[in-house]
């Protein structure tokens, strides 16, 4: 594995994708190679000195160039320079592989996983922030991991990385890497579950005998992987059980789902590794509200709790929090997840109703409806004043639970699971207000 520090230095590089990545790497090299960007649509492109290194498809199989350096979002397989990087697949190198070149003496930590990266990382970074270590939260959480400025050598970075990032990166490694779990998702990009696999686990396979790999060996995936393979680093087997004690020292409800359980079990054997001391462990946990749209309680009175969970885009993303809850009214749909399949049994869900909607609703009424009671609409204000009308309705006193997980992606409706969650928080404001 190459490790140059100069090995984008003085060097002829393409930078493919001009979203946050390709641009931060723009800013990283302008000053230390000979740069050349593209980008697929590059009419959004304002800015002057950008577009002067813009250069055109017809002169790019004209031009050797020594790395082709590609954003995340892009797909080898499904865009405009397809047959060239098939052709140049040697070349292709991601941020990371830059930032490692850059910043491979300093400690990092990085956390990939179907569901859960992004409370795992920013519950680590708050750890360390508290104990006043000099800590950055990149990746696809925070800022691109290129932009970070006034490093030093006791910096340390919790990076969340994500398996598109990961997929084409060849140098890039972690002292801590960690593996949460793996479900089927992004199908649609990697083609196969067994290309996903393979490109969460390059967060493992490039460690070294000195670096540490946490991972879930209750998952039946990684299991698999780690029978099939040898790897180098030294691999801490995590059980996803956290001690019942454990858990009422921290007193904080957050922490009672099973996938915050499962988040939390990570958090506890990396912390260990870094000899966090544990009366500040407690308190940071303890004052942990979650992350905005993923398991979020934005209403809560004596009979009703309404959770936004809209960074679930898969069942298995939604399935944690469902295992924990009773007399759920389930808010699910928008595009299923290709290969997805809900696995819960009959009996787990005695006490669920789901209410669909989105462009996918057939399919989920067809997968849902032999596991709970089920109806469609075409319209989510509908759908929720439809349920709080139910509710109203019941003459029992059991507490009952609005979940809006959608287990699926928002594109038939929204921009992105963001914006998704804040049109709920902001429908909920209106109806409960009414």
């Amino acid at each position: 594995m190459l490790n140059s520090k100069d090995i984008f230095f003085k060097k002829k590089i393409l930078i493919y994708g001009l979203g946050k990545s390709g641009l931060s790497t723009y800013q990283c090299l302008k000053k230390k190679s000979k740069l050349y960007l593209f980008d697929d649509k590059k009419n959004f492109i304002k800015d002057k000195d950008i577009k002067k290194n813009i250069i055109k498809y017809e002169d790019i199989k004209i031009n050797k160039f020594d790395h082709v350096i590609i954003s995340p979002g892009i797909d080898v397989n499904k865009c405009m320079l397809s047959n060239y990087l098939n052709k140049n697949l040697n070349k292709i190198n991601t941020d990371l592989d830059v930032f490692y070149s850059l910043y491979k003496k300093n400690k990092s930590i990085a956390i990939t996983g179907t569901n859960g990266k992004s409370t795992t990382v920013k519950i680590l970074y708050n750890l360390l922030k508290d104990q006043k270590f000099d800590v950055r939260l990149v990746g696809n959480i925070g800022n691109p991991i290129l932009l970070e400025k006034n490093i030093t050598k006791n910096t340390i970075f919790i990076i969340e990385a994500s398996s598109y990032q990961l997929e084409y990166s060849k140098l890039f490694k972690s002292n801590f890497a960690a593996i949460l779990n793996i479900s089927p998702d992004h199908l649609e990009r990697h083609r196969t579950l067994k290309n996903y696999i393979k490109a969460k686990f390059k967060i493992v396979k490039n460690q070294n005998s000195k670096d540490f790999a946490f991972l879930n060996t209750k998952d039946k995936h990684i299991k698999k992987e780690l029978k099939n393979n040898k790897f180098i680093p030294k691999i801490i087997r995590i059980n996803k059980n956290v001690n019942l004690q454990f858990l009422e020292k921290i007193n904080n409800p957050y922490f009672m789902t099973e996938g915050n359980k499962e988040n939390l079990s990570f958090v506890v054997e990396i912390a260990k590794k870094l000899h966090i001391k544990k009366k500040f462990f407690f308190k940071t946990l303890e004052k942990f509200k979650g992350l905005n749209y993923r398991q979020q309680i934005i209403h809560r009175s004596k009979n009703l709790t309404i959770i936004n969970d809209s960074k679930a885009t898969s069942y298995s993303s939604s399935i944690g929090i469902l295992k924990s809850l009773t007399n759920v009214y389930w808010i699910v749909g928008g595009l299923a997840k290709q290969g997805d399949k809900f696995l819960l049994s009959k009996n787990d869900c005695k006490t669920f109703k789901a209410y669909i909607f989105g462009k996918d609703k057939k399919q989920f009424i067809k997968q849902l409806k032999n596991f709970m009671h089920c109806e469609q609409f075409t319209d989510l204000i509908f759908l929720t004043r439809k349920i709080l009308l139910d509710i109203k309705k019941e003459r029992n006193s059991t507490h009952k639970i609005i979940l809006f997980s959608p287990a699926a992606a928002s594109f038939d409706s929204f921009k992105n699971f963001e914006e998704r969650g804040k049109y709920f928080n902001n429908l909920i404001k209106k109806l409960i207000n009414v």
